[in-house]
């Protein structure tokens, strides 16, 4: 939206900045926290060792760290002897692929425990408060609101069949539910695990560049979280982000430039498969060479990391107070200083310290809602003109850019005649899962694994816990080949006008323009990733 918006020069109205940010900050807050407890929390949780905890114990613990009421010897009992079930029916579900018993793992039975009852628990937690974005969104994770100009989601106090104060009273209770869990239990669960792996506030710091786009604008125009970038860990100075100092480099990725020791600005982009990897079994890769599918973004010539520690890391550098007063209190809470950030821990740190930050800002831009709808403003959308193509200049080129869970996402649009010459994006993951440039410099994960010590090569759990602290999603850098050159399928936009454009092209041949690829030069079709 934000990339047509830029090249067309249309302004959303107030109310559609309000609902993009809290459709934006709920993901943000269930995202994180399904990572933590979901996709990483595992990497430091040995449930096998749950097994052998004490309930009352536990409980103990628990209470300990925080006044979540699920917290009983009872309730725990009840998660052990759920979790001895899985086992011993030998159906282990979510728990099946795991190094169990690896000596890197050093939570005592009784932390396993809380940590797997919380596990179940975000199970139940996030399917109940993603259900803001079906009241705003209408579907979670691909959004049906959003209108290039604002959102499609009518305001009117007076119908049942729009946002009305029934409506915001139910997101009012739901953004509670989201931040007590967050409180309560995501943060705790964090400050109680770390001390057991601060070692690991000292491992996996990688390139040390971070990259924020900056997010959820104010109504003077500010973001709330700024932008910028930082260079070599040093957070005295923060830089302003060029869009047009951000260039793609097949070098080292499965595509062919004319000249490869040179990068390429997305609006100039190009996306011309050359698959010269390994045949099946693909059991080796020859990084010398070409090696990934993953195109290298680079600013300014550098690498960059994305993702929460990015944002809070800009954040902090860039004086935001709030950013800097739950910063600190994190670190001293586990008695280390700002340079532990610089690490897989402090990856993971941050991700949480996020997620109370955007949770606490729910409830004020749900007022700032309120404060505007009773001032007698309804308006969500800025016009029919903004979206009529007979309005529209004969050449115009945008940039869009937000700052999805994972991280910095840009989106670049040229519009000729109506129609879409050229559309690309350099999403979140593309940037930390980039290979080397055409200097030999790595990506963002390849850096990150540098020096990682590994107790037993044969069972990598160190390793999995770098590359899952960057909550990976390697699904939005895929592209979709067909290895005959074939034409897979057409995706076509029809506008309210009657304009009918090809937005998506999918193709294997490749041409000029990413229209005839994938429409995110460095990313799945989808995806707020």
């Amino acid at each position: 939206m934000r990339a047509v918006e830029n090249a067309l020069g249309i302004e959303i109205p107030n109310n559609a900045r309000i609902l993009r940010n809290l459709i934006e900050g709920i993901q943000y807050v269930q995202d994180h926290v399904i990572h933590f407890y979901h996709l990483h929390a595992l990497d430091w949780v040995d449930i096998v060792s749950a097994l052998d905890a004490d309930p009352e114990a536990t409980s103990k613990l628990a209470q300990s760290i925080s006044d979540w009421p699920k917290s009983s010897a009872d309730y725990f009992k009840t998660v052990k002897d759920t979790l001895a079930a899985y086992v011993n029916s030998g159906q282990l579900g979510p728990f099946a692929n795991a190094y169990w018993g690896h000596p890197a793992y050093k939570l005592p039975p009784e932390a396993n425990l809380m940590a797997v009852a919380h596990y179940l628990e975000a199970l139940d937690w996030q399917r109940d408060i993603i259900r803001a974005h079906a009241v705003l969104g209408s579907k979670n994770p691909h959004l049906q609101t959003y209108l290039v100009g604002g959102m499609a989601s009518p305001i009117d106090p007076t119908s049942q069949a729009a946002i009305n104060a029934d409506t915001i009273a139910r997101l009012a209770g739901l953004f509670k539910k989201a931040k007590a869990f967050v409180d309560q239990v995501y943060l705790p669960d964090v400050l109680a695990v770390a001390p057991f792996y601060l070692e690991w506030g000292a491992i996996g710091g990688g390139l040390g560049n971070f990259l924020s786009y900056g997010d959820f604008p104010n109504a003077d125009g500010e973001n709330w979280l700024p932008s910028g970038y930082i260079l070599g860990k040093d957070l005295s100075k923060v830089y302003p982000v060029d869009h047009e100092e951000i260039k793609e480099y097949v070098t080292h990725s499965w595509y062919e430039y004319d000249d490869e020791t040179e990068g390429k600005h997305p609006w100039e982009g190009e996306t011309r498969p050359k698959y010269t990897g390994p045949k099946p079994p693909y059991n080796f890769l020859l990084t010398d060479k070409k090696y990934t599918w993953m195109k290298a973004p680079r600013l300014a010539g550098h690498a960059m990391e994305v993702g929460p520690l990015a944002r809070m890391l800009v954040a902090y550098a860039s004086g935001h107070e709030r950013v800097q007063a739950v910063v600190n209190s994190v670190l001293d809470t586990l008695g280390v200083g700002p340079e532990a950030l610089f690490s897989t821990l402090g990856r993971t740190a941050a991700r949480c310290i996020e997620t109370v930050l955007v949770a606490e800002k729910l409830s004020e831009w749900t007022d700032e809602l309120v404060a505007s709808i009773a001032s007698g403003d309804l308006k969500i959308h800025a016009g029919a003109d903004a979206w009529n193509p007979e309005n529209w200049p004969s050449e115009a080129k945008g940039w869009g850019h937000t700052e999805a869970p994972r991280g910095a996402l840009g989106h670049w649009i040229h519009i000729k005649d109506k129609k879409i010459e050229n559309y690309q994006a350099v999403v979140p993951s593309t940037w930390n899962s980039s290979p080397r440039d055409a200097k030999g410099t790595p990506g963002a994960y390849e850096a990150a694994l540098i020096g990682t010590p590994i107790a037993d090569p044969d069972m990598p759990l160190e390793v999995l816990r770098t590359i899952h602290s960057f909550d990976p999603c390697m699904a939005c850098g895929v592209h979709l080949l067909d290895v005959e050159g074939q034409k897979i399928t057409d995706v076509r936009l029809e506008c309210a006008n009657g304009f009918v454009s090809p937005l998506l092209k999918f193709r294997a041949n490749g041409s000029k323009t990413n229209q005839d690829n994938d429409s995110n030069d460095s990313g799945s079709g989808s995806c707020s990733c």
